[in-house]
């Protein structure tokens, strides 16, 4: 699979469905490949491992409507400490407000580095993945919003069967500028329905705002459900539903 898709390591192992990244893995190499293969118990993805720099871009389409709207982008910032020559990685994590409130997390993942010094103004990753509950920062990039960029998500989003309407891809650049322009663009994730406006969790919004920004994201969700609905869209039975939110 990894040869004919021209895919190397670091590889990212993730669950077919999931969220706030659990269950997502970099894996190394083949024997850890291996290993995590033979026990995987529901279906799971690999994925290229792309660095760069990550966004949430959450994107609507009415249906009949020729062109989509970006209704917001989150700048995702993954946590990491910087050295000052003096302190272990250790004692830097246990000072840093954020790592903190995860320091065992950490500790268990950098066991090898813990008691080393990074040096004066290295800057030292402590998880790969742009996930809040993972302690990333998440700060609200709704200027980046442009029409190019929304051009470009009408087009990637107008290639699904029957169409997407409403969610938040999950993109990696190499710039804000590149994003800007709908340039380089790399899709590592697409949540639906169930998908947050992230920017909520820019710690300069208020509790206020990030209710009235799920209230309009919901009523936005509701308003396309029921234009569907009038075009003959089949809806999942009430039994259905029911089995699938057991079943999850």
């Amino acid at each position: 699979f990894m040869e004919t898709n021209s895919l190397e390591f670091p590889i990212v192992l993730k669950p077919d469905k999931g969220e706030r990244g659990k269950g997502v893995q970099i894996i190394k190499d083949m024997d850890e490949l291996k290993f995590n293969l033979s026990n995987l118990s529901e279906s799971h993805i690999l994925q290229e491992f792309i660095e760069g720099k990550e966004f949430g871009v959450f994107y609507y389409r009415y249906p009949g409507n020729k062109h989509g709207n970006i209704f917001s982008i989150t700048k995702k910032h993954k946590l990491s400490v910087t050295g000052d020559g003096r302190q272990t990685l250790e004692q830097l994590i246990l000072r840093d407000s954020r790592a903190v409130f995860m320091a065992q997390t950490h500790f268990n993942k950098h066991l090898d580095d813990l008691y080393s010094i990074p040096k004066q103004g290295e800057k030292v990753i402590l998880t790969e993945l742009g996930t809040h509950s993972r302690g990333s920062l998440f700060l609200d990039g709704s200027e980046l919003i442009s029409d190019n960029l929304i051009k470009k998500i009408d087009e990637i989003s107008k290639n699904f069967k029957g169409g997407f309407y409403f969610g938040r891809y999950d993109l990696i650049t190499d710039s804000e500028e590149k994003l800007t322009n709908g340039k380089g663009i790399k899709v590592i994730e697409l949540n639906g329905v169930t998908s947050e406006s992230t920017n909520i969790y820019d710690p300069k919004h208020s509790f206020i705002f990030a209710v009235r920004t799920l209230m309009r994201q919901w009523r936005i969700a509701f308003e396309i459900g029921a234009q569907n609905h009038k075009s003959d869209v089949s809806i999942p039975s009430f039994k259905h539903m029911i089995s699938v939110i057991f079943s999850s």
